[in-house]
């Protein structure tokens, strides 16, 4: 549930994957939320808890403000169990600055007694006030790591299909890589090894949903990717290895000409 008017404008997304960081998710999403700025969306979200309502009224942003906005405000505090947190994780930091202007998203998941929700506040700070530009909660039917957890069960014809297509697409890429560097060639080797590294174009599941897209416009090294958002789904990706066929293709003219 939004409170009405809620807007946010997003330029640093930290829901980026993990490639090759030495660092935690939560490493990582500390350097985007200090904890002062952790603890003031965590006090606004104990104030929906509470229902002290009028506090967070007295602080939102003209663009929310309304005559629902009460009655919204004690619909979304509704949702919240009694009682304390069992825990809190900051599972998304979002930041933009504009003219000096600070906007910010923080969205924890917190846990009651092993009901899980996701809850997010949005602010923007100016050199002279700070407000609330938004709120959002939504329950969870468990945590996101046991929601995007990466099981083979229970998953589409599309999800396998695309699974078993990236493995044979970096394995078939890995086995031009290997031929291309052991073959005399007359020309310069590395233009084709660049060729064959790269994969064009990308269909992509995500491996919760089995959600698909496909983005003709796309360069993906070994033609295949499986990464992992923070505390979001695995993204499974194939490519056409068109540079490991075409030099497969023309390996023995390539090889002819080095004689």
């Amino acid at each position: 549930m939004a409170v009405p008017g809620g807007r946010f404008v997003v330029f640093l997304a930290l829901s980026m994957a993990i490639v090759s960081s030495g660092c935690s998710r939560q490493q990582v999403l500390q350097k985007f939320a200090s904890p002062e700025e952790q603890t003031l969306a965590k006090r606004y979200i104990e104030d929906l808890h509470a229902g002290n309502i009028d506090d967070i009224v007295k602080v939102a942003d003209a663009s929310i403000q309304g005559p629902n906005l009460r009655g919204t405000l004690l619909q979304m505090a509704a949702l919240i169990p009694p009682g304390p947190p069992s825990s809190i994780t900051l599972v998304g930091a979002y930041k933009n600055w504009v003219n000096g202007d600070t906007s910010q998203n923080l969205t924890f998941e917190y846990e009651f007694s092993g009901k899980w929700f996701l809850i997010n506040v949005g602010t923007k700070k100016t050199p002279t006030s700070l407000a609330i530009v938004g709120k959002h909660i939504n329950p969870l039917a468990a945590s996101l790591d046991e929601i995007n957890r990466f099981t083979l069960s229970g998953k589409s014809p599309l999800q396998y299909l695309t699974l078993s297509l990236a493995a044979a697409c970096a394995l078939f890429t890995l086995y031009a890589l290997v031929v291309c560097v052991r073959t005399k060639m007359a020309r310069r080797k590395w233009p084709w090894v660049l060729f064959i590294l790269v994969g064009f174009g990308k269909f992509a599941v995500d491996w919760t949903s089995g959600a698909w897209g496909i983005t003709p416009l796309a360069l993906q090294f070994f033609s295949a990717s499986a990464l992992e958002e923070f505390y979001g789904p695995w993204i499974v990706a194939v490519s056409v290895p068109v540079g490991a066929i075409v030099f497969l293709v023309r390996r023995k003219r390539l090889a002819a000409e080095s004689s």
